[in-house]
Formats: structure tokens, sequence, C-alpha cells
């Protein structure tokens, strides 16, 4: 397989900061209990134009292309744009196996968001595939991980709000 797990040892992915158990650690296996494991896949020797038909039909960004039940790339939307587009190739003569990302990063189950947050982040993806286990397990994106940020925050506001008001809501 190509995909290599991007992290030290202890499984934990930093950028330049310590990850505290107080801090927000909810799992990939949580996010992907609530959004679902499907993750759709391709073959490398499709053309770029299936891909793109699947992509399309589907409203996803991403694809993980896989051979003899193997990840072995991802291609996405931005591979389409810098190495179709921008250097004149055909995307109906140009297979996924040509322009796929090969050197595929990562995460398992048991990875936080916010691990998966700084690995997004320091590497500039979009999207990364879950593993379990040498297989397939899900697919997460950027957005799953902001909507995970953005619900962790609202529900700490409204705690707080709830410790602050003593319980009563100022709306009657």
């Amino acid at each position: 397989m190509n995909s290599r797990l991007p992290f030290p040892t202890n499984g934990e992915y930093i950028v330049g900061r310590l990850i505290t158990e107080d801090f927000f650690m909810h799992t990939v296996k949580e996010l992907l209990r609530e959004k679902g494991s499907e993750v759709w896949t391709i073959a490398p020797r499709v053309t770029v134009y299936e891909a793109l038909e699947l992509m399309a039909g589907k409203n996803i960004g991403a694809l993980v292309v896989v051979e003899d039940g193997n990840v072995v790339g991802m291609f996405t939307e931005r591979d389409y744009a810098r190495k179709v587009i921008l250097k004149g190739r055909s995307s109906k003569t140009t297979t996924v196996s040509e322009l796929m990302v090969t050197d595929v990063l990562y995460v398992s189950p048991d990875d936080t968001i916010e691990n998966c947050m700084a690995l997004m982040t320091d590497k500039r993806l979009r999207h990364l595939p879950v593993m379990d286990n040498g297989q397939l397990a899900g697919l997460i994106s950027i957005g799953d991980i902001v909507r995970v940020i953005i619900s962790d925050r609202e529900f700490t506001i409204r705690e707080l709000e709830h410790y602050i008001t003593g319980g009563h809501s100022s709306r009657a």
C-alpha cells in the first residue's frame, strides 16, 4: 500500500502546539458515526472526464483511488484544475492515474479532530481518507472538521450562557 501514516509514535500530529485533554478531543470515529462512512472510489485507469462526472453527480470534491482493494491515490478537483486545464491536457484522454496524488496521507478512527485539522492545515489538504486496520473506513473533509468545531463552540457558548444566567433564559 502506498499510504502512510503521518503521525509520530504517539499518534498525534501536532503543529507547534501542545494538545491538552481539556481542548476538544472529538475523534474521527465520532465524526464518521454522525456523517456516515460512505466513500466514493474510482479505479486509476478511468478517464479524468469520467471521474469528474462522478464527482459532479455526487456533489463531492474528491475521490479515493482504489486498485485491487488497496488505496493507491487521491483525485481531487484541484488536481483537475492544476494538471489538466492549466497544462492544456484533455480530460477525456487523460487517466486518473496520470494525475492522482500517490503519497496519500490518512488518519485512523481514533485520531482526534484537532489532529486532523492540524494535519490538513499544515499539508494544505481538503480531504483525508480514514484507514482502519489497512481498510478504507471513511473520508473526512475540511468542511466536516469545521462543522464539528462550530458545533463544539456553540455548545460551549450555550453552557457558559446557562452558567452565567443561573439556568434562566433572558428570553421569555
